[in-house]
This record gives structure tokens, sequence and C-alpha cells, in this order.
């Protein structure tokens, strides 16, 4: 069976590389004229901390999501409109993952903290199911799966990204309560997509 998806493949990469490009943006250096030493360009820096905690969790999410992306498209080979609107819906919402990261880098250390933090986790939890959407879709028609897949397999994939949602959906309830705490799960749900991509993996092999 020919892989019919190399051209959403290729034009996903794409957008992937331009968002968590433009998330560098958001880092800036002083003015020349404001800084006459080295301690004052550490004392600056220290200031952005907000600006470099959300450069790398926006990064690693998005990176993350990127090799998610990869390993469910190792699974579909065949597409059709609703794969092509579904994946361009996850598309959309990861190239707007750099303006709510520009919020959270300017106004986490603030009294607007729980607000920015609820609008940052909010993205996310609109991605899981846009991620969820694109599976179901393709999974619903076998035919447009890769040949030999098990029932098995797309169950465990299914899993994979449902177990997700309820997850970030505490991580929001959280940022209007412990804002540092929804950060922090979103910190955890890294090592949780970095541990399940390897279960696609393994569910490829299948």
């Amino acid at each position: 069976m020919e892989k019919e998806t190399g051209r959403i493949e290729g034009f996903s990469d794409g957008v992937f590389a331009i968002a968590i490009t433009l998330l560098v943006l958001d880092l800036h250096v002083p003015e020349a004229d404001a800084i006459s030493n080295g301690n004052e360009i550490l004392i600056f820096m220290k200031n952005q901390w907000p600006t470099f905690l959300a450069f790398i969790l926006s990064f690693f999410s998005i990176f993350i999501m990127w090799v998610n992306h990869h390993k469910i498209f190792k699974q579909i080979y065949s597409r059709n409109s609703g794969i092509m609107f579904a994946n361009g819906l996850i598309l959309f919402l990861v190239s707007a993952v750099s303006y709510p990261t520009a919020l959270l880098a300017k106004y986490f250390n603030g009294e607007a903290a729980s607000v920015v933090v609820a609008i940052y986790t909010g993205i996310f939890v609109l991605i899981n199911l846009a991620y969820n959407l694109l599976w179901y879709l393709a999974s619903k028609n076998k035919k447009l799966l890769r040949p030999g897949i098990t029932d098995e397999a797309i169950r465990k994939i299914h899993n994979n990204y449902l177990y997700g949602l309820p997850i970030y959906i505490i991580a929001l309830a959280f940022s209007f309560w412990i804002p540092v705490v929804a950060l922090m799960i979103i910190l955890g749900l890294w090592i949780f997509w970095a541990l399940s991509s390897g279960k696609i993996e393994m569910s490829m092999k299948e």
C-alpha cells in the first residue's frame, strides 16, 4: 500500500519549524547604554526568568508534539478531507502557541499570573483535543492506516492521547488556583508525552 500523506507531513513539518522558531522572538537582550558591566547583565537575565521559563516550556512542548505527530503519521497511510482538516486544526493551534507564550513571559510574575497561565494551559487542552480528533478520524476507517496494524495497537494509541486530556484539564483548573502547580503539571506532561511516543513506536512494530 503506497503512503499518501507525504505532502501533509512535509507541510506540517514546516509549520512546526516556524512555530518553534517564533518562540525565540520573545528573548531580548538589554540596550547597550543600559548595561555597563557583566554584573548588570546577570541581573538583567535574572529579571527575565519568566521569559526563559515560557520559552523552555513552549519549545519542548512543541518539540514533543512534533515527535508525536511524526509517530502518528507513521500509522496513517491514506488521507481524506477529515484527516486533512483535523491536521490543519492541529497546525493552527500549534502556530498560535507563541501568543500565550508571550503573555506568560510578560505577565507571569504579576497579578495577572492566573489568567495568563489559564490561557497558556488552555491552548494545550485544545491541541490535545485536536490530536484526539485526528486519530479518531483516521482510525475509524482501518483502510486509512498502515497495512497490518492491529486493533490492539489502534486502541493503545487512542488511549495514549485520551489519557492526556484529563491531565491538561487538571492543569487548567490549577491555573486559577496555584499557577505554578499548573506549569509543573505541564512540565510533567513532557515526560508523559515523551514516554508515550515510545508506546506508539512499539505499536508500530506489533
